[in-house]
């Protein structure tokens, strides 16, 4: 359903601003002897907004107001590149399509003056999705992960983009013996080629992070004044122990190790992840600790194991009875497979940090919601 969505947003952009741009120049009048910088900054426009509504509505399909007040950033930051790169690719392509200019100095073939503009318009798309993402997702909290989409989004948008254009090429090159009546359709086609394309390669390059994380909820509020002494009990408040194997982090903030309610966790791929009060200790070569230390619980009450395709929750045999699923505390410890949106939280039956005694988490294993 993804794919298909993206690809009928594509085409439906694209002859959006082919129509709007057609309107600009047939009924307005506007610039008829400048026609390509009004239908390039049309298309350009049109296909970015289009490209990130999309993912705007998919990443939260049923939450129209949430929608609209979070993609206004997002679609304002699309209508802007989209216009500045169109503006530039229209105007390159009108200049080096300019009989004077092509009689006295340039001498580049139309085909290529075309590949150009399009792959300039492909770039502005990429550009727009990939940007845009830091407004959509908390997963773009992680600065090398933002980059990486941004890079990701415009190399295979421009790729897409010059595939798309050597195509309409080759079509257009064929459709030259058929009828006037014919040929007039050959822009709206070859945009479509170009939005269908650009909606297919997105919706792979853009697909949902499915990565696995805890996030912090019931007490894990924040609290300015802690009544502890750092300096007697260090690191005697709800922490990640960066340095244990495997090493985790938060997913939007990377300067930090105290868990607070709202900061996810991410989690690693694969691996056991511990969770419990005992501290980081190490001993030669060996490490002995948990991963996931909070106050006032046993030194190891649970373990997670993560494997690509599962989470499993592993309750310590002996402290089970201090684990609570879905709002239920267990009642033997056989191991549980986690679920997208899951509830889970441990006791701390004598609240040494700030009278807490029941610590929530929520398990995540895809990144859809901008608040996940």
């Amino acid at each position: 359903m993804r794919i298909y969505l993206y690809i009928l947003s594509g085409i439906t952009s694209a002859l959006i601003g082919w129509s709007l741009g057609q309107f600009i120049l047939s009924d307005l009048g506007w610039l008829q002897k400048l026609p390509e910088l009004v239908l390039f900054p049309c298309i350009a426009i049109s296909l970015a907004v289009g490209v990130v509504a999309t993912d705007i509505f998919l990443s939260n399909p049923t939450r129209f107001k949430r929608n609209f007040s979070r993609g206004i950033i997002p679609l304002t930051l699309a209508v802007g590149l989209g216009l500045l790169i169109g503006i530039i690719s229209g105007g390159l392509v009108q200049i080096l399509l300019n009989p004077q200019l092509r009689n006295q100095v340039i001498t580049v073939p139309d085909e290529f003056v075309r590949i150009v503009g399009w792959i300039l318009i492909g770039g502005a798309v990429g550009l727009a999705e990939g940007w845009t993402w830091r407004w959509r997702s908390i997963e773009a909290g992680d600065k090398r992960r933002f980059w990486q989409r941004l890079a990701i989004s415009f190399t295979t948008s421009i790729l897409t983009a010059l595939l798309a254009a050597i195509i309409f090429e080759w079509l257009r090159q064929k459709m030259g013996g058929m009828p006037t009546a014919l040929k007039a359709w050959e822009d709206p086609i070859g945009f479509s080629l170009l939005g269908g394309l650009l909606g297919l390669v997105l919706s792979f390059s853009t697909s949902p992070s499915h990565l696995v994380a805890l996030r912090a909820g019931a007490g894990f509020e924040y609290t300015e004044n802690i009544n502890i002494s750092h300096s007697q009990t260090p690191n005697n408040y709800p922490h990640i122990q960066k340095e244990f194997q495997p090493k985790l982090k938060f997913v939007s903030n990377d300067f930090t190790d105290k868990i607070e309610e709202g900061l996810s966790i991410q989690l690693p791929a694969r691996g056991r992840v511990k969770i419990g009060s005992a501290q980081l200790k190490i001993l030669g070569s060996q490490q002995f600790g948990v991963n996931i230390c909070i106050p006032g619980l046993p030194l190891h009450i649970a373990d997670l194991d993560l494997a690509p395709s599962q989470t499993i929750l592993v309750p310590n045999i002996k402290f089970f009875s201090k684990i609570e699923y879905q709002g239920a505390p267990l009642t033997e410890s056989t191991p549980i497979k986690l679920k997208h949106n899951d509830l889970i939280a441990f006791y701390a039956e004598n609240g040494v940090y700030n009278g807490k005694k029941l610590f929530r988490f929520v398990y995540y294993n895809r990144f859809l919601d901008p608040q996940g």
